[in-house]
């Protein structure tokens, strides 16, 4: 709100890039909406607390993702992740051992929770970093060091490492080490013995992304959310600091949480979830052709930062009755950062051309078609017609089969 990112975003555009399913979606009114956005970071803070817990967790859950879901042109994969750590807070009991809710009410605390309480959260983790590492065993990643070689010399002005980050061979050392460090860092944080060490690469590695590319929290984020990793004695220990800082006496207990469904539908119930969890990224499979040219499949896969995309598209609208044709002006109907996303993705390029057609048949205009123009570049590769600039894509419905009016990608390597 203070950088105008919710005005910005959420209140100037006119046209909002809804997710397949999720049309009903549609912002509130601005007042509204930053009513909800307070709301929010409330919740959060609630959260945090273990103040009022349970609804905390709902309430987050449900407005974070609702925020998400109202542009895809701002989608990122941290946003997906915040997403799913709310929704399965909402389903442990992280309020009744050091909590407002438990100062409140002394009957809440418990001492003991089922460890799969802890391993679901450590499971998410492990995801999120080996699925981002098998991600980057790709051609571009491994063998031509992109996008790192394109993005690192733009970083030249840092100081003490900027001279260094014009050096071809420091993409591939970035490359190759990042690969490597998603592809094993789960497993060394499992491991008690290497824990300490591998919780300090996750310090480095994410400090350094941070310093170099704009990735927003998500740094933060996973620099705290992997301390779950850690055994039950550290954490421990961190509250009996707290206490004593918050000068606080300890009453211990012991007594053992009761979950509200039985452990082996529990587990059941997190078996379907994290199976969903485990095949999700794998489905742009079932699409032909570049994953990265074509991006069916890629959202909700964790592939973060892994290509250098740009495009330029033109959409011609002709009326059928008389034949005339004429150029949009996209700016009179997105924003920047809108345009921008829209350029490279197939199903947002759809999206716009029914958006199109719905604006100029309110115009007096009947069946109106609408025809795309785009180039697009990926990782340096010369620039290059996108989509079948010959059809009308307001016949084309969206739905999950392969866009076969996506041109191929003339350079192959994956």
């Amino acid at each position: 709100m203070l950088n105008g990112w919710v005005h910005e975003l959420y209140v100037e555009p006119t046209f909002f890039f809804t997710y397949y399913g999720f049309d009903w979606v549609k912002p509130l009114s601005e007042p509204f909406l930053y009513l909800l956005f307070i709301a929010l970071a409330l919740s959060f803070l609630f959260q945090a607390l273990g103040l009022f817990y349970r609804g905390a967790s709902i309430f987050s859950f449900l407005a974070f993702t609702y925020i998400e879901l109202l542009d895809k042109s701002n989608y990122l994969n941290h946003y997906y992740f915040v997403s799913i750590v709310c929704f399965l807070l909402i389903f442990v009991p992280a309020h009744r051992y050091f909590s407002v809710d438990v100062y409140r009410n002394p009957k809440l605390k418990v001492s003991h929770i089922p460890n799969y309480f802890i391993l679901l959260f450590q499971f998410q983790l492990a995801i999120v970093y080996f699925y981002a590492g098998v991600a980057k065993l790709n051609y571009d990643w491994l063998v031509n060091a992109l996008p790192l070689k394109i993005w690192l010399p733009s970083k030249s002005n840092l100081p003490l490492i900027g001279s260094f980050l014009q050096e071809e061979w420091l993409a591939y050392l970035f490359s190759w080490a990042g690969a490597l460090y998603d592809l094993v860092i789960p497993f060394l944080l499992f491991s008690k013995r290497s824990r300490a060490w591998a919780y300090f690469l996750v310090i480095i590695f994410h400090m350094l992304t941070y310093a170099l590319f704009q990735i927003g929290m998500f740094p933060f984020i996973m620099i705290g959310a992997t301390l779950i990793f850690f055994s039950e004695g550290f954490h421990l220990r961190l509250i009996d600091r707290m206490r004593k800082l918050l000068k606080r006496e300890s009453t211990e207990i012991e007594r053992a949480y009761n979950p509200i469904i039985s452990i082996k539908a529990s587990l059941l119930i997190l078996c379907l979830f994290f199976m969903g969890q485990l095949i999700m990224p794998f489905r742009y499979l079932m699409y032909p052709d570049n994953l990265y040219w074509t991006e069916q499949g890629y959202r909700f896969s964790w592939r973060v930062m892994l290509m250098e995309k740009a495009g330029y598209a033109i959409f011609h609208v002709t009326e059928p009755k008389t034949q005339r044709s004429w150029e949009v002006n996209n700016d009179e109907f997105l924003k920047p950062n809108q345009e921008k996303m829209m350029s490279t993705q197939p199903d947002m390029i759809l999206q716009f051309a029914h958006h199109l057609k719905n604006h100029y048949q309110k115009e007096g205009i009947e069946s109106p078609e609408v025809r795309g123009e785009v180039y697009v570049t990926l990782n340096g590769r010369p620039s290059q017609l996108y989509i079948d600039s010959s059809i009308d894509l307001t016949q084309i419905e969206e739905n999950f089969a392969h866009k076969e009016w996506i041109l191929p990608l003339k350079t192959q390597n994956q």
